[in-house]
């Protein structure tokens, strides 16, 4: 689950603020959400032809952001953020000096490790066909690292679009102005998805194994033996005359526990 961003740098003041909303006692005249008076269901109309693995595969949708069509957008409700690549703003021609500031960094990419984020973009996203369709804009996290979807929308975009998923049917309906808006995706393109994503896993995984193991070896490695060009005498020496009755200034390094004779 990719959980952070903005509320990794709330205040304490802001924190208690956002205690209160959510604690608050039930209002006696209840503030209704725009879009909300669309019933969204899932039927037998919904089912495809065949249903293989249940459950087992992404939801990838091909929304047009910023007047292009995407492929690989991941619908992902376990992400509390959307998330764009910098290689995805090359392909959509967009301009880094574009980005604002982030406010926080985010968990869950790498266990343990903390993305931070080279920062935020408002894009427009739409859904639907001509006939019927809706655009909002969202916030994305825009990160420098590589992934093999274009972008992730995560629950920000789910409740901005007031969408919901059905990973059995691998469909996702939101409200739109003429009714209903169905997107579908199909298993063939999922998988495809799923295992570009497990073998691009494996192998950043390898080399950074690869990696660790080289580094230990390097730490574990003895110190390189010198070479007569580099020799460095012991501590403990003493020079001695090679001829005493000669003043040739030739000498000979000995230890210091031997005789000079």
């Amino acid at each position: 689950m990719i959980y952070g961003g903005p509320s990794t740098q709330l205040t304490s003041r802001q924190r208690k603020r956002e205690r209160r909303e959510v604690f608050a006692a039930r209002m006696a005249v209840p503030q209704y959400l725009s879009w909300s008076t669309t019933p969204i269901t899932f039927d037998r109309e919904d089912h495809p032809d065949k249903v293989v693995a249940p459950g087992a595969y992404p939801l990838v949708v091909d929304p047009i952001i910023e007047n292009t069509r995407l492929s690989k957008v991941l619908m992902d409700g376990g992400s509390s953020l959307n998330i764009i690549y910098l290689e995805t703003l090359d392909l959509l021609g967009i301009n880094r000096a574009q980005l604002q500031s982030s406010v926080g960094g985010f968990h869950g990419v790498v266990p343990g490790k903390k993305a931070l984020p080279v920062g935020q973009i408002d894009l427009p996203v739409c859904f639907g066909t001509a006939a019927n369709f809706r655009k909002e804009t969202l916030t994305f996290e825009v990160v420098g690292f590589r992934g093999t979807y274009h972008a992730i929308i995560g629950r920000p975009g789910y409740a901005k679009f007031m969408a919901i998923p059905n990973y059995t049917y691998l469909k996702l309906k939101r409200p739109g102005p003429k009714g209903v808006i169905t997107v579908s995706s199909s298993f063939e393109h999922a998988y495809e998805c799923d295992v570009e994503c497990v073998e691009y896993g494996d192998a950043i995984e390898s080399s950074t194994e690869l990696a660790s193991k080289l580094e230990a070896l390097a730490a574990e490695a003895p110190e390189p033996k010198c070479h007569a060009d580099s020799f460095e005498p012991a501590e403990g020496t003493k020079k001695i005359p090679l001829d005493p009755n000669n003043s040739d200034g030739k000498v000979l390094t000995i230890s210091a526990n031997l005789d000079p004779k």
